[in-house]
């Protein structure tokens, strides 16, 4: 469609602060940036406070860069859905150029930052993250399967592994555990909020799993996802690289999942997908938080 489509573009005004820190999505970048500051935390080893501060800087420029192109791509299916309409592109207070080019800067340079303040893995898995997230769920997954949410949620797996590295400059098997534990639980995350703005979805021609399947398997497959994490999020404990605090909070937080995720196959209306949707991001917010704790001075379970 055209990006003149908008009713509010040929009023539109002038791009300020706030639309540019809007294409960032710093809201989505909130929770990226916390989970990569937990893998820098938890790693083995040290790294001076100020190239920590950087480290972590540079997953949030580059999560709010990838967020940029992702809108400046999406520009015409955000015009189409309630959701992101308000949304700087698709009303016209920036210009898609402009967008795109306010990315790609923001992103090429997060990247060669994190080279010259850490070291050449950390830079090569936040290039990796960016690119995953433009190349293959943003331009090749998003628009064409209902698998778009299950592959494509490794974009946001990253920062505790790029966190990780910044530390000891290589990806251990511990790192690949925090990147497993986000990788299953974007899938359920992202289909509650699917459940119930699926007319959203449908309207622009996203094929996501409630559009397409229909929403009985898709609380099948919230359901199988959150059971499936349960003891996916034990794996730290098991592994020794976290304490009886974290394991105790994962198991405790898993179980509200699952009963979150039963809450929505007995709803059949949008209250419970709402909750839910609440709820997975205070459940993955809880279990890095735990997982730092466990690690703090004097609580070392």
């Amino acid at each position: 469609m055209s990006d003149t489509s908008h009713p509010m573009n040929a009023a539109a005004s002038p791009a300020g602060v706030a639309d540019y820190l809007a294409l960032l999505k710093p809201r989505v970048m909130s929770l990226v940036v916390f989970t990569g500051f937990a893998g820098l935390y938890v790693a083995p080893g040290t790294l001076h406070p100020v190239l920590a501060a950087v480290a972590v800087l540079c997953i949030a420029v580059a999560a709010g860069a990838s967020g940029a192109i992702n809108m400046w791509y999406d520009r015409d299916i955000d015009g189409l859905m309630t959701r992101t309409c308000e949304r700087p592109i698709p009303t016209g207070r920036i210009v898609p150029e402009e967008g795109l080019a306010f990315g790609v800067i923001l992103a090429g340079g997060a990247v060669a930052l994190m080279g010259l303040a850490t070291n050449v893995v950390a830079a090569a898995l936040l290039l990796a993250a960016i690119l995953f997230y433009v190349f293959v769920y943003t331009i090749w997954l998003k628009r064409r399967t209902p698998q778009n949410i299950v592959i494509g949620g490794a974009a946001g797996a990253f920062p505790p592994m790029i966190g990780w590295a910044a530390v000891t400059g290589s990806v251990g098997v511990e790192s690949l555990v925090l990147f497993v534990l986000i990788f299953f639980w974007t899938p359920p995350h992202f289909w509650s909020l699917a459940l119930y703005r699926s007319d959203d979805y449908a309207r622009a021609g996203v094929p996501m799993l409630p559009v397409v399947r229909g929403a009985a398997v898709t609380k099948k497959h919230i359901i199988a996802y959150t059971i499936l994490l349960l003891p996916l999020s034990v794996l730290p404990t098991v592994l020794g690289f976290a304490g009886w605090i974290y394991g105790s909070a994962a198991i405790l937080l898993g179980l509200v999942f699952i009963a979150a995720a039963l809450a929505v196959w007995f709803d059949a209306t949008d209250r419970a997908p709402k909750r839910m949707f609440g709820f997975s991001i205070l459940y993955l917010f809880g279990l890095f938080a735990m997982l730092i704790a466990d690690r703090a001075p004097g609580l070392a379970g």
